[in-house]
This record gives C-alpha cells, structure tokens and sequence, in this order.
C-alpha cells in the first residue's frame, strides 16, 4: 500500500474525494457482562494499537469518527488514537452499536458534506457488510484479502468515492484497500 491512499485519482482532501476506513473494534474479552460492556481483551488492546499506527501510515488525516458506543469500540478508538498524528472529531453513536447494512448506510448519509474522510469503528457483521455492500470497484487484491479473512478484529477497509454523502449507495466506491492484524 502506498503511503497515502487516494480515491480514484484525485487528490485526497479534494472535494471530490472522500474516504470511508471502516475498522472493527479489537478483540473483545468474555467476562460475565452484557455484550454491550465487554473490554477488550489483552491481545485486544496490542491490536488496536498496532491498526492505529497503520492507520497514521496510511496518510488520511480525518475529519470525522463515528464510534460505536460499546466498551470494546471506545477502548480501540483510545488506543488507535493515540497513534495517529491529527487527532479527529469524534461522536460515540449508540446507532452503530448491533447496526444493520441499512443502518449504517443511513448513518453515512447523515455525515456533513464538508468532511472528506471518515472513519467508523463499529461491529460485525455490519462493517463487512458494508465493506461489501460499498465496494462497487476494487483496487488491487483488497477484496479477495477481505473476503479471505472474514474481516478479523481491529481490520479495517478504505472505500473511496466521488460525489455528497447523500449520495452513498450500494457499488458507488471502490475497495482502496483492506488491512487486519494478522495479514
């Protein structure tokens, strides 16, 4: 992967280009709580450290993170955090949390047309969904990568498009990328 990862050719931070980077949360541990409590787990917690120093790698300085509001995701967003040089906004938004493809295709309709790039931490089955369900071109092997692993925790995948957040359909991105732990 290149440095910095560029939507179809255009100059990333242009108005034109935008970057959804989808990330799982880290491992998760199994202690006696409601799934919506579980903390990360000590291999956990190395995860998420390490996907947000491939995340600074990647060059993409964020406008914006939507982070899930179950334990598991705020504790990989801290650690990821950490690693990266710019330092987005962030909304923790209890609507990603056990979110379906529709749900979360609406939620990125609702993002603000002056942010380019964007980053969502949430769960699965939803973020390979819409991985997936985004992913209209591919760069690269990305998708046979994704499709391989099965989106493992603290992955993530980078979507590019062109055009408003209204506009986010089914097919409209191309697959820029796809990274887990264990690649």
């Amino acid at each position: 992967m290149s440095a910095a990862v560029s939507s179809e050719g255009t100059p990333p931070g242009s108005p034109e280009s935008r970057r959804i980077v989808l990330l799982r949360h880290a491992k998760a541990d199994w202690p006696q709580v409601s799934d919506h409590e579980r903390p990360l787990a000590d291999r956990g917690r190395m995860e998420a450290s390490v996907a947000g120093r491939r995340l600074a790698d990647t060059g993409i300085a964020f406008d914006l993170a939507l982070c899930s509001t179950a334990i598991r995701t705020r504790e990989t967003w801290k650690l990821a955090v950490h690693e990266l040089s710019h330092r987005p906004r962030t909304v923790y938004e209890e609507r990603l949390y056990e979110a379906s493809l529709g749900d979360l295709l609406a939620l990125l309709t609702e993002t603000p047309d002056e942010v380019n790039d964007l980053l969502v931490i949430g769960h699965n089955p939803g973020i390979h969904a819409l991985a997936d369900a985004l992913a209209g071109k591919v760069e690269g092997d990305a998708l046979a990568r994704m499709t391989q692993g099965g989106f493992p925790t603290a992955g993530y995948a980078i979507v590019g498009f062109s055009g408003s957040w209204k506009s986010v359909e089914h097919g409209m991105g191309t697959l820029l990328d796809y990274w887990a732990p264990h690649d």
